[in-house]
């Protein structure tokens, strides 16, 4: 059993939590550069305060703790939360609730259009902070990775999948360690625990920082993948996994880009792969570009999943859908 919960949670870890744990590559850049808000001690504190506390209320609270309790015969996803409100209600209600849910569904194909082209990107700019000429090579290698990715769909995540949970350790491992390594450069940044700075924040910004929280968004993607994979692991593994692992791993680095900004405001530029000495960025490229690429294949064979669901449902078309492995009914291939 304990062997059985260790090689869940590693298949989690690479899986479930590929997109939020990419999240760190530009959730904070974003921030700043949605709304061109000045580099301020009080608004590094304010927008890492509300990171922190949106992973804990949307992502801990309200995921992993409350609706993963909601699944149908161990299933999960907005489909299913779909298909399970709706049994239990009469009327107009029913209407309403499919409304929702088919809402909640078009919002998961919005992340999953945006996920792999900022991820992608957002890893390739590391090469920019190792040399400002390798720019504009940037976007070619971006869409170079990215035709690659969906070249290869038709042959199934199933040979690749074993890699994701390794991969994807390392990575969480990685994030930790390069924000350890700043707080201890600025320990002051610990203060943004308090969700004082994030009330602060918005209070003093009033509306015209509307975009910026916009932005705070960006940390949170992918956190329906842990509802909507929970057929694949079960709810121990995924809980497991976050509270061990992925939280821990995600809170330190975020501090640690803010501790990076207070030191250095000019940080901004790239502010995740300068929290690396110089020698570690090239390797922190390569790792994060295959960080994004398994985080991308994540949300790509949730779109695939959530499709069928809808087309058995009878709110989408008919397409053709095509089974890539003989043992897993989940890994499937929609041309």
């Amino acid at each position: 059993k304990t062997s059985n919960l260790s090689a869940l949670s590693l298949g989690a870890l690479g899986i479930v939590y590929g997109d939020i744990g990419t999240s760190p590559l530009y959730t904070l850049q974003e921030c700043f550069s949605a709304e061109h808000l000045a580099i301020t001690p009080q608004n590094i504190y304010g927008f890492i305060a509300l990171i922190f506390w949106s992973i804990l209320f949307s992502v801990t609270l309200k995921y992993v703790i409350f609706i993963l309790q909601a699944d149908h015969k161990g299933e999960g996803g907005i489909v299913v939360l779909l298909q399970e409100a709706s049994a239990n209600l009469k009327g107009k209600a029913v209407n309403v609730v499919i409304g929702l849910g088919l809402v909640g569904a078009a919002l998961f194909y919005g992340d999953a259009v945006i996920t792999p082209a900022i991820s992608v990107l957002s890893a390739a700019e590391g090469l920019k902070v190792i040399n400002p000429n390798l720019e504009p090579y940037i976007l070619p290698i971006g869409m170079i990775v990215l035709i690659g990715l969906f070249s290869i769909q038709r042959f199934g995540s199933q040979k690749v999948g074993v890699l994701f949970g390794p991969v994807m350790c390392l990575w969480f491992l990685i994030l930790a360690v390069l924000g350890i390594i700043n707080i201890i450069q600025a320990p002051q940044i610990l203060n943004a625990i308090n969700p004082y700075y994030g009330y602060l924040f918005i209070k003093t910004q009033g509306w015209s920082v509307f975009l910026g929280l916009g932005a705070v968004v960006l940390a949170l993607t992918g956190a329906e993948a842990l509802y909507a994979d929970m057929g694949h692991f079960g709810k121990k593994p995924i809980r497991l996994t976050w509270f061990s692992i992925v939280l821990p791993c995600l809170a330190l680095n975020y501090f640690g880009q803010g501790a990076l900004l207070l030191a250095n405001p000019s940080a901004i530029s790239s502010p995740f792969f300068l929290l690396a000495p110089t020698w570690a960025v090239l390797p922190l490229v390569l790792i994060a570009t295959l960080a994004t690429v398994i985080a991308s294949q994540a949300v790509i064979s949730g779109t695939y999943s959530l499709t069928r669901q809808a087309i058995q449902l009878g709110f989408a078309p008919r397409m053709s859908i095509i089974h890539t492995s003989s043992k897993e009914e989940g890994q499937i291939y929609m041309p």
